[in-house]
């Protein structure tokens, strides 16, 4: 045996490794003469763990942490709690003072983007713009088609990704789409546009507001784009329903009549042309305004606790 290392050439110790560069007597004089080490040739290799097949046919649930973009699940949690009600108290601070502004530039889009959302349901051609969505007076062939290649293509788009909601979300307006463009009668479907100003309006603005608590891996969180939303949503639907809710006990603040250049108002022709009366004018807004309301809370409670949880498990991890 050498009295040096056969690695360094140190003078060997004795023990079995070299005290100057901690090789192992063994493996180097291997290695030196043979080229590999026989004890580590020979050493059984742990067979990597496979992870069980991914299902593709059903439904599975989202996991209860926030994903990993989430920069600071402590501070997420404390937006989501603080968020829409912190909006909607500026919003109604906003209505209070300065109902004027909050109408124009807030309001007004998103009332108008109603309109024209349940034309494009109902087969008619439309296009908002900030005082009036412009809409055709009969159904055509053209905008059916265009609705039902987009959602179509959103719906398949999302499948591929198994995105599931998104898939459920499709899925419901295709239905609504199949109602109101071939189920209903054309002057009801009118009617439903008329109404879909401040109706289908408050939806969205619903709709804006609940979209704080998706899409944390999309530009809705990493561009900030939520704030803007949550914004927008707060500041229509506190318009709009408060509008609604005080005409319960004053009649006299309901939208009648004519607006220059733009013609009856909406409230105008849902009693005028289509026959509506006065109760069934401020309830079935009011009604609507209620629904939003309860499904945003139900939305705001599964966010906040959704996002406690993540805050909870990055804390124990840390």
């Amino acid at each position: 045996m050498a009295a040096t290392c056969p690695w360094c050439n140190a003078p060997r110790g004795a023990g079995p490794e070299c005290p100057k560069c901690g090789a192992n007597y063994a493996k180097a004089e291997a290695i030196r003469k043979q080229g590999r080490a026989g004890a580590m040739a020979t050493a059984p290799v742990a067979a990597p763990v496979e992870e069980p097949p991914k299902p593709r046919g059903g439904i599975q649930l989202a996991p209860l942490t926030e994903p990993e973009g989430i920069q600071d699940p402590a501070l997420e949690f404390k937006f989501c709690l603080a968020a829409i009600p912190a909006m909607l108290l500026v919003a109604i601070l906003f209505n209070a003072f300065m109902p004027f502004l909050q109408r124009t530039f807030l309001t007004m889009p998103v009332h108008e983007l109603g309109h024209s959302v349940t034309a494009w349901l109902c087969g008619f051609w439309s296009i908002p713009t900030l005082w009036k969505a412009i809409t055709a007076e009969t159904r055509g062939f053209v905008t059916p088609l265009v609705v039902l290649g987009a959602v179509g293509f959103t719906a398949w788009r999302a499948w591929t990704k198994e995105n599931w909601l998104v898939v459920a979300l499709a899925g419901v307006i295709l239905l609504l789409q199949l109602v109101g463009t071939l189920g209903i009668k054309e002057k009801t479907a009118m009617m439903l546009v008329v109404f879909g100003g401040d109706g289908l309006g408050m939806i969205l603005a619903t709709l804006l507001m609940a979209s704080f608590y998706f899409g944390k891996e999309t530009n809705l969180y990493k561009g900030s784009l939520r704030w803007g939303f949550v914004a927008i949503g707060a500041a229509a639907f506190v318009d709009m329903f408060s509008l609604w809710w005080s005409t319960r006990s004053d009649k006299g603040r309901i939208p009648f009549g004519e607006m220059e250049g733009i013609g009856h108002s909406d409230a105008t022709k849902l009693v005028d042309d289509y026959g509506w009366t006065i109760d069934q004018l401020v309830n079935r807004h009011v009604a609507v305004g209620v629904l939003c309301l309860l499904a945003l809370a139900a939305v705001y409670a599964w966010g906040a606790w959704r996002a406690w949880q993540a805050a909870q498990d990055s804390q124990a991890r840390v």
